[in-house]
């Protein structure tokens, strides 16, 4: 790097994704907590290993093949040409793939990508805790973290992916690309598991599966929106000049190379969140672990707009999603009899699905993505500037991949086969006595056991009314 404004550019933006990724991680330490505050003290250490053990098994796969899926398959199911060229670029043994002097963002921007990923895994986490082998989960760990998300961000957040280009698909702040498949996963596991041993009464009555500790579980979804703001610094090239070649015009933009600023997203991502915190107090009465969780809902619903919502938008949809997300989440526990343990499917699922069809319909005709050359034309129209148009159709059509095609449907098959061959869920047993029983014993082994894993349904609504 021999010109000064050139190097001083590259390294402000190795920089800067080095400090969104040390963000991130606060993002898998606030998952990790606020599962083990939900979890029975008989679970706690089990369900901490678990989320560590993701670090590990994602990170090295990640390498293997994860990223290099992420740039062969822009192109989609033979719809817009055949791999590129440049994904021969990102095998593992690669140069680029190694410390250089030549390439200093790689590994900074396949971190923030690995970070991600971890994510997506550490959603399914939560939702099947306290009756899955761990074998079981880490598989699912690597199909989430290292394959199918990493698909949909191909197709639906890569500047030229098919998607973007061919359909108008926005979603900017990964409302679908990471919480809709893991939402979609999620739901897709839990029919073939099962709920918890006692979820249910022998009349289908609901039995509530009280956290053991609820400030725990708080502090980790406050540690969670931490990491999530830094997850939106990383969704964005801070440095690009998206002017003419006689007008220069160098700004921030999105993951579509679109402008916007750290300001923007700012106001946005505080809106959101205000708005599925104040939907939330309201829902659930005041009920800490739900109120923070649809503080979480409003920002991933607003997610996939939120570089081009006004702020009055944001704690709108934000709000929208959180009683989307509660209500739902409740109705298809007591219509379906499934067993969400942390709420998971509705926090990110459907408040993810209902975030990119709801950015269709604000945002439409607003553009996608920067075209790109060679592509195919947009199916569904074209801003007055040649770009692919943002627009109802393309975001539904890739709302219904996300969550079904790409999430539901897969994990759905896996755990049918993992099920089969023995392999999904722990024995009776085990279940009963606790997964800590066998190797780590009790995790506050000086304090009295207490029995307050459960509360009848009846007390919790007259608590909540009270």
């Amino acid at each position: 790097m021999s010109d000064l404004t050139n190097s001083l550019n590259v390294l402000f933006t190795e920089f800067y994704y080095w400090v969104t990724v040390v963000m991130m991680f606060l993002i898998h330490v606030g998952f990790a907590t606020y599962e083990v505050g939900v979890a029975r003290r008989k679970n706690l250490q089990h369900i901490l290993v678990k989320n560590i053990m993701v670090i590990p098994v994602v990170t090295v796969t990640f390498f293997l093949f994860g990223w290099w899926i992420y740039f062969a398959f822009v192109n989609g199911p033979f719809l817009n040409g055949g791999v590129p060229e440049i994904a021969a670029s990102f095998y593992p043994w690669s140069p680029a793939m190694a410390p250089n002097l030549a390439d200093r963002i790689t590994g900074v921007f396949w971190a923030a990508f690995l970070l991600f990923s971890w994510t997506a895994a550490s959603i399914i986490s939560g939702a099947i805790m306290e009756r899955t082998k761990t074998s079981a989960f880490l598989i699912m760990a690597v199909l989430i973290g290292s394959v199918l998300w990493i698909i949909d961000a191909a197709w639906g957040w890569a500047p030229g992916g098919w998607m973007v280009q061919l359909m108008g698909y926005h979603d900017a702040y990964a409302s679908g690309v990471i919480h809709a498949i893991a939402g979609g996963a999620a739901l897709g596991v839990l029919v073939v598991l099962g709920p918890r041993i006692g979820k249910f009464g022998p009349n289908g009555e609901i039995r509530n599966i009280l956290p053991h500790n609820v400030w725990m579980a708080s502090i980790g979804l406050l540690l969670v929106y931490t990491g999530f703001w830094g997850f939106y610094a990383a969704c964005n090239i801070p440095v690009w000049n998206i002017g003419t070649e006689g007008e220069p015009f160098f700004s921030a933009t999105n993951i579509y190379l679109m402008p916007t600023t750290l300001s923007a997203i700012t106001f946005n991502f505080l809106m959101a969140l205000s708005g599925g915190l104040m939907a939330g107090f309201y829902l659930s009465k005041g009920d800490p672990y739900w109120v923070l969780s649809c503080g979480l809902t409003g920002i991933i619903a607003a997610s996939a707009g939120n570089d081009l919502y006004h702020p009055l938008q944001a704690i709108l949809v934000g709000a929208a999603g959180a009683v989307i997300a509660y209500k739902g989440h409740y109705y298809v526990e007591r219509r379906f009899k499934i067993d969400d343990a942390v709420g998971a499917v509705a926090v990110h699922g459907y408040s993810g699905f209902f975030g990119v069809v709801i950015a269709g319909f604000l945002l439409w005709g607003y553009p996608a993505a920067a075209p790109v050359v060679g592509s195919a034309a947009p199916w569904f129209g074209v801003t007055p500037d040649g770009f692919p148009a943002i627009n109802p159709l393309g975001n539904l059509i890739g709302a219904v991949i996300m969550f079904g095609v790409l999430g539901f449907l897969p994990f759905y098959v896996l755990s049918r086969f993992l099920k089969k061959i023995g392999m999904l869920r722990i024995p009776r047993r085990v279940e009963l006595a606790g997964l800590d029983t066998n190797t780590s014993g009790d995790g506050y082994p000086y304090l009295p056991e207490i029995d307050t894993d459960f509360e009848p349904i009846e007390r919790r609504e007259a608590r909540g009314t009270a």
